[in-house]
C-alpha cells in the first residue's frame, strides 16, 4: 500500500491510497526493487474515470543486517495515468506518462526467517539543479549546489516473503 502526497501550496489535497505489488531481489548490502501500484477513482459529475499506475525501480543499499535494519532507496519511476469518459466514445480516452525520479529512506523488520515487513518515505518528481525558486542559484547563497527539488512523496508499507 502507498499513501501519495502532491507536492501543491494552491489546493488542500488528501493523500490518496494506492495498493499494488513488488519483487525485490536483495543480498546482504544491496538490492533491486521493481514496484507497481494503482489507484482509479471515478467522478460522475465529470462522467470521468481516473486511473493512475505509478511504476517505479529502486536500488536499496541496506544500512544493516540485524532484524531491525534501515535502508536507502532511490531510482526512477514511470506515473502513467488514464482519463476515461464513464459514458462516452472510448476514443476520448487520454493516456499520458510522466516520468520523474524517486529517493528515500525506510526501515525492514524481519518477523521471521521467510518474512519481512517494512515501510519507507519517498520523495518522487526529484528535480537536481537550478534555484530551488529561491533566486541565489544555490543553497547557502550559492556556495553550495541546489537541494533537490521533488513535485510529490508517498509513504510505501508493504509485506515481503523470502524465498
Amino acid at each position: 500500500m502507498a499513501w501519495v502526497n502532491a507536492n501543491t501550496d494552491a489546493v488542500d489535497v488528501d493523500a490518496v491510497r494506492f495498493t499494488g505489488g513488488q519483487i525485490r531481489m536483495v543480498s546482504k548490502r544491496l538490492g533491486l526493487e521493481v514496484s507497481m501500484d494503482r489507484h482509479s477513482e471515478s467522478f460522475p459529475l465529470l462522467n470521468q474515470k481516473v486511473t493512475e499506475t505509478p511504476i517505479q525501480t529502486s536500488l536499496l543499499l541496506r544500512l544493516g543486517s540485524s532484524k531491525v535494519a534501515p535502508f536507502l532507496l532511490g531510482g526512477p519511476g514511470w506515473y502513467k495515468r488514464k482519463i476515461e469518459l464513464i459514458n462516452g466514445p472510448d476514443a476520448a480516452d487520454v493516456k499520458t506518462t510522466e516520468f520523474g525520479w524517486h529517493a528515500g529512506a525506510g526501515l525492514e523488520v524481519h518477523a521471521g526467517r521467510h518474512f519481512g515487513i517494512h515501510g519507507d518515505y519517498r520523495f518522487t518528481f526529484l528535480k537536481f539543479g537550478g534555484d530551488n525558486n529561491n533566486g541565489d542559484g544555490g543553497f547557502l547563497g550559492g556556495i553550495l549546489p541546489s537541494l533537490p527539488s521533488h513535485r510529490g512523496s508517498q509513504w510505501t508499507l508493504g509485506f515481503t516473503v523470502y524465498f
